[in-house]
């Protein structure tokens, strides 16, 4: 060969070396957003940021116990006694204001209405009146004003006293709904309990049941902030809420358990790395059912209010949305990383996030058996003590994984190569 041909081999040889460097130090291709969110490859740091999340859970906490102390609950007539009268908002001298109704019931009564609203929209639109406990006379004094001021139309479209209806419940029967509806929730959250610990070890339990305070607490400050009413419906759709909650949560935390099996005998990644990985891996199926379980709540709600006007439904499902949108936030963002913050203080956890950190520095030596070494706790023979190869860093998240530069796609022929 001559040295022409010797050159221009030298030559192709180097060029060869400097993009296989240059390949080798380039930054490896990015998955979209929605392909890491899908395939759930841990590239949203959620454990990481922690401190970050127990910040704006705080500060959620500490505005809803605020709002819980200094402006309290709107109790229903259902738990602290009174009476109601509705009418049809439609009456024979046009549409009904509250003010107007308002300034009916003081001219009758000499006092204020505790509350008047009117619910439903259209022709199904009632006007509802609030105040504490009226006498026999005083409802049907009240009627007759209403009826003389108003004069609501009945179903068969003229004016009628029938059209006016009117309920009252007794304060004994308010505290006796009261009391079982303090009941209930007392034994629902007795029952989790002792399923929760019994189903996982101590620190889950931990966080479990600190999760389910958490959005047991926001759900009722965000009801004494907006105001909305407390009635026996809001009791029932917080035990539904609060089960999905619990449900949402024992999802991430069963894929935390079966990441985190046997962890300290491998050193991939840590305690918080493999729980970050679940959440990033359950991320899709929180999402799914939370929009799942929030589209009916939200065709309830346009039913209940714009359609029906019933306030019942209107209560169980304001309670329902708040409590799923609570429930999910909670299960990924405070559930989770307050489990590693438990876990991360115990020895065990130390030991391996020490070791695995020392194995990603260069040069560190590797053992040739990691599984018998971190089983035993005994150091490895002088035989296998050789130095090896630098332990690769954490791959980065969401990377796409790149063919080394230099080999050859496989053709698919059977004598491939053979000249």
């Amino acid at each position: 060969m001559s040295s022409k041909d010797a050159d221009a081999a030298e030559l192709t040889e180097a060029g060869a070396a400097v993009e296989l460097i240059s390949d080798s130090t380039a930054p490896p291709p990015q998955h979209s957003f929605l392909a890491r969110l899908y395939t759930g490859t841990g590239a949203f740091e959620v454990v990481g940021r922690r401190r970050l999340w127990y910040g704006i859970s705080g500060a959620i906490v500490a505005i809803a116990i605020l709002s819980i102390l200094l402006r309290g609950f709107t109790f229903g007539i259902d738990f602290k006694g009174g009476t109601t009268v509705s009418m049809p908002a439609a009456g024979g001298t046009g549409q009904v204001q509250t003010s107007q109704v308002q300034d009916v019931f003081r001219k009758t009564l000499g006092r204020d209405a505790a509350s008047v609203v009117i619910v439903g929209n259209g022709a199904s639109a009632t006007v509802q009146i609030s105040s504490e406990t009226l006498s026999n006379d005083q409802t049907a004094k009240l009627r007759n004003a209403l009826f003389d001021a108003f004069a609501p139309k009945g179903t068969d479209g003229k004016p009628s006293k029938a059209a006016i209806s009117d309920s009252a419940v007794s304060e004994t029967w308010g505290d006796q709904i009261t009391n079982k509806a303090l009941i209930a929730l007392g034994v629902f959250l007795v029952l989790v309990s002792i399923y929760i610990m019994v189903r996982y070890e101590r620190y889950m339990s931990i966080s479990a049941l600190t999760t389910m305070v958490f959005d047991l607490t926001v759900t009722a400050g965000v009801y004494s902030l907006v105001g909305f009413e407390v009635s026996p419906a809001t009791v029932i759709g917080l035990l539904t809420i609060l089960g999905f909650s619990l449900y949402d949560t024992v999802i991430v935390f069963d894929k935390v358990e079966e990441n985190t099996k046997d962890f300290q005998h491998t050193n991939r990644r840590t305690f918080a790395e493999e729980a970050n990985l679940a959440i990033n891996q359950t991320f899709m199926r929180s999402i799914n059912t939370s929009l799942i379980s929030v589209l009916p709540v939200l065709a309830l709600m346009v039913v209940a209010v714009w359609l029906l006007g019933v306030g019942t439904l209107k209560d169980l499902a304001l309670v329902q949305l708040v409590g799923i949108l609570v429930g999910t936030y909670s299960s990924i963002f405070f559930a989770t990383p307050l489990l590693v913050t438990l876990r991360e203080r115990t020895e065990l956890v130390k030991t391996h996030t020490r070791r695995v950190l020392k194995r990603r520095k260069p040069g560190m030596p590797e053992p040739a058996d990691p599984t018998a070494d971190d089983a035993s706790g005994t150091e490895p023979s002088a035989q296998t003590n050789k130095p090896a190869e630098p332990a690769p860093n954490k791959p980065a998240p969401g990377a796409r994984p790149v063919r080394p530069t230099g080999t050859r796609r496989p053709s698919g022929k059977r004598n491939a190569g053979r000249r």
